[in-house]
């Protein structure tokens, strides 16, 4: 999932807001049973966040972290990402799977309904579906979490009104055939794109989705633009339902620090500017830091349909020419680790033993004269494609512009645009290269690889392309055993990683601050933390 990007100027960079989702340390609980609140916490009470506003509510269109972060507490699907990040029932209960792998039959609970009270059934979920692939939709992400269902390129090509494969047996019953057996197909279904949306709410189009009637934890209560957002509990809710009555959201309202440190809201990410205050023993926030490693990486895309960065060598000499190590220490103040691969630490196929393009200016200039460009006068000017607002860039890309121009003489341009249309159109907007974060939807190297570089992806923005790793990925994914299925992937990455398809470099980390009286808000390593899982200690 994307990453926004966003720059303000009372902000310093690297304030990691929280965003949407959680891995949680209360127990799982048993469809239709709601645990125990321990004495000492209060039911009730307001959680109060910093925030900005969503790009959109609509779970067929999202593919970003900040929408997200709304979406996961408004809406559900069948399955979740459980306490140990593995697919879990939600609003299904159980399902069963065929002997060859391609029929998943879903039993849907019949205690879940809309926040409107209407109940939600088999059906709902073929319509919402189908919506999502219908191409008047406009989703972009549909082609990617639900493109393994036959028939569903048939309908996002146009060709077909229906999915072929989603058939209603009855009211609570849903049966799903998938083109291959594929072990992370569930997990798929735990992104946004597969939540269930109700045809009435839809139907008025628009902007509908500003009086969302989803199956979440929380209800839409207010949202006045750059300004409030406030999720009201959801008494209907068939889960954990949750214990705050209202979250609210300050959009856009200052600097999140000294908001934390004024009491106005009760969780914030750590900056650079701050972290010596928050890891400071002897300070007033060190028992309050919390670090999580997070399931993402920040890369260099390449635009390799055009030059200069058609040629292998070209972007071989852009990567070898960045001293990460530098950029990690001086610029991110080792609150990042460097990446010299795809994959982040923590993540199924991890390969501590990658061989890395390294840093060094020698090789990097031989790589360039030794290109079809053959000298840095010969290659045609190059823009950077970047998000942001104002003007302003993010001080680690002008670190690495840097880079560029001391070591090898090369000025790169930076071309910036509004995030909301960063983040929908890179594709068709990227200059010759471009920056950008990728945070796991699901712990499987598939959410990577397979869906930043396969030929034709729809997050492939570079238009990478490589009959080797196609293969290999291709390979990997309908591969039984597990163990095979990851060297395949590992296979994957070290071709990618040598033939410089993006430049990596940093695995992220969230470090944030959590008032003393809060309890259960914790992130995952996707960076979520579901709201419903909170409570408000009583002091």
């Amino acid at each position: 999932m994307k990453r926004v990007l966003f720059i303000l100027l009372s902000i310093a960079l690297l304030c990691s807001l929280p965003l949407a989702s959680c891995q949680c340390q209360l127990p799982e609980t048993t469809p239709g049973t709601i645990p125990e609140t321990p004495q000492s916490i209060g039911q009730g009470g307001v959680l109060k966040l910093y925030g900005i506003d969503p790009i959109t509510l609509d779970p067929a269109i999202s593919g970003e972290m900040t929408s997200h972060e709304y979406i996961a507490q408004l809406f559900s699907g069948l399955v979740r990402l459980g306490d140990n990040l593995e697919p879990t029932p939600d609003i299904a209960e159980e399902w069963r799977i065929s002997e060859d792998g391609r029929t998943y039959t879903f039993e849907i609970r019949r205690d879940v309904s809309f926040h409107d009270g209407r109940g939600v059934k088999a059906g709902d979920f073929k319509y919402s579906w189908e919506r999502a692939c219908d191409p008047v939709t406009g989703s972009r992400t549909a082609g990617v979490y639900l493109d393994d269902i036959v028939g569903v390129t048939d309908v996002l090509e146009g060709k077909a009104r229906e999915i072929s494969g989603v058939k209603v047996v009855d009211d609570y019953t849903l049966e799903v055939t998938i083109d291959a057996p594929k072990s992370y197909f569930l997990s798929k279904l735990t992104y946004t794109t597969a939540y269930v949306v109700d045809r009435a709410n839809v139907a008025p189009g628009g902007e509908w989705w500003r009086q969302p009637n989803g199956t979440g934890p929380f209800k839409l209560g207010e949202w006045s633009e750059n300004n409030l957002l406030v999720l009201e509990r959801n008494e209907l809710y068939y889960g954990e339902k949750a214990a705050v009555d209202r979250v609210e959201f300050q959009l856009w309202s200052g600097v999140p620090m000294r908001m934390y440190e004024t009491g106005e809201i009760d969780v914030t990410g750590v900056s650079v500017t701050y972290i010596d205050r928050a890891t400071d023993e002897a300070g007033p926030f060190h028992q309050e830091l919390r670090v999580v490693p997070e399931l993402s990486f920040g890369y260099i895309g390449f635009n390799t349909t055009r030059p200069p960065f058609d040629d292998a060598n070209i972007r071989r000499a852009f990567t070898q020419a960045i001293d990460k190590e530098k950029i990690v220490s001086l610029v991110f103040r080792d609150l990042v680790r460097r990446a010299d691969g795809i994959l982040p630490p923590g993540m199924p196929g991890f390969n501590e033993n990658l061989d890395g393009l390294d840093y060094d200016v020698d090789r990097a200039r031989e790589l360039i004269a030794g290109s079809k460009y053959g000298s840095v006068s010969g290659l045609p000017p190059i823009t950077i494609t970047t998000a942001g607002y104002g003007g302003l860039i993010s001080p680690w890309l002008e670190a690495v512009i840097c880079q560029w121009r001391d070591n090898l003489g090369v000025e790169v341009t930076v071309r910036q645009l509004e995030p909301e249309r960063f983040l929908y159109y890179l594709t068709e907007e990227k200059d010759e290269m471009y920056d950008l974060g990728w945070v796991a939807d699901y712990p499987h190297p598939q959410n990577f690889l397979d869906i930043l570089f396969h030929t034709g992806a729809e997050n492939n923005h570079g238009e990478y392309s490589n009959a080797e790793v196609d293969d290999l990925l291709d390979r990997a994914g309908v591969e039984t055993d597990s163990h095979l299925s990851l060297e395949l992937y590992r296979q994957a990455e070290q071709a990618l990683v040598n033939d410089a398809a993006c430049l990596p470099l940093w695995f992220g980390q969230n470090y944030i601050l959590v008032k003393p009286y809060v309890e259960g808000y914790e992130l995952n390593p996707m960076g979520f933390a579901m709201l419903n899982k909170v409570w408000i200690r009583e002091e």
